[in-house]
């Protein structure tokens, strides 16, 4: 059932040389109970995983790598205003995305060009120009591999908070997720407020959902390295949360320091804003290094160790935490 010392080069997004000790894919939810029967018989220890494109292997795993390939998506309901999606797990996000533009359905085209599977989007409450997947999701059904059981979380039981749900928490290897459930809109709003997007959108000779996505594309493409040439893994870091009292104190001498509200006295700030001011902005060592045109992301130039990357990782946060006092928090999971 289990393959042997597999390569998980062409699994994770940083495209390093690493093995597990047994994988196996997951292509229909018959075998998920067979498979988890297994796993709790041999005592395995093991992790879920999409397309890789949010994990960072600073070694090999020991345990049990399950790839979620689940296909498919199914109408659950529609009525003219808005319809209910049921998408597989092991969908490529983009190409969902993009299969949503198409059918003129909105709700997800802000979320263009994001790397990694379906299955992975409420995990990480994945976000960009002002959209969340949370903002979308009805519910997340899958398999708890504890209970040994098929249950369903509805959206307010995910407990969805910035890049991050109860699936990265307290579920986190516990729940196999198999399929969630969209809401999307017939007669979508766009959502323009994000950055430079409704400049370059309003440029466009048609302004429809097609060229919304194109605008989120051009942007992403004009700021983020070609995963196929340089791995990575998108954004690095989160952008953290601090008190209004810290942001105040930290205008004082850093005044063009940027901000966004978040939530009741608290306010986000741009991670990518704090690493360029350290000066660290385009800084390579050996074969890693940051994206010249964007802080955020962390590239593997070719040849980097997962031990590398992790390294160069901490030593930028250690850069912030000496200039503004301000904890860096890795947005992608790190073995």
């Amino acid at each position: 059932m289990f393959i042997q010392d597999y390569s998980l080069r062409k699994h994770n997004s940083f495209g390093l040389d690493v093995y597990s000790r047994y994988y196996v894919c997951i292509a229909k939810t018959s075998q998920i109970k067979e498979i988890c029967a297994e796993v709790r018989a041999r005592k395995l220890s093991f992790m879920i995983i999409g397309e890789g494109s949010n994990i960072l292997f600073s070694r090999d795993y020991e345990g049990l790598i399950i790839h979620n390939c689940l296909q498919g998506i199914e109408t659950v309901s529609e009525n003219d205003f808005e319809i209910l999606l049921k998408v597989s797990a092991g969908e490529n996000w983009d190409s969902f995305v993009g299969w949503t533009v198409e059918k003129g359905l909105g709700g997800l085209e802000n979320l263009s060009l994001i790397p990694g599977s379906v299955g992975a989007s409420p995990v990480q409450n994945i976000g960009a120009y002002g959209v969340e997947a949370k903002d979308c999701i009805v519910q997340v059904e899958g398999f708890t591999i504890p209970g040994y059981k098929f249950m369903v979380f509805q959206n307010e039981e995910c407990k969805f908070v910035y890049r991050s749900s109860i699936f990265k928490g307290s579920w986190k290897d516990k729940f196999l997720i198999t399929a969630i459930v969209f809401r999307l809109q017939k007669n979508p709003v766009f959502n323009l407020a994000y950055g430079n997007v409704a400049m370059l959108f309003k440029k466009k000779s048609v302004q429809n959902l097609e060229s919304l996505r194109e605008t989120i594309i051009e942007i992403r493409r004009s700021k983020l390295p070609d995963i196929s040439l340089f791995g990575n893994a998108g954004s690095f870091f989160k952008n953290p949360v601090i008190r209004v009292s810290e942001y105040n104190k930290l205008k004082e001498k850093w005044a063009d320091i940027p901000s966004f509200p978040e939530g009741e006295g608290m306010v986000k700030v741009p991670a990518a804003w704090l690493i360029e001011k350290t000066g660290l902005k385009g800084f390579r060592e050996g074969n890693t290094g940051i994206w010249p045109l964007q802080p955020l992301v962390l590239v593997n130039y070719g040849g980097a160790t997962g031990k590398e990357i992790l390294a160069f990782s901490e030593r930028i946060s250690a850069s912030v935490f000496e200039n503004f006092r301000i904890n860096l928090i890795s947005e992608v999971n790190i073995y």
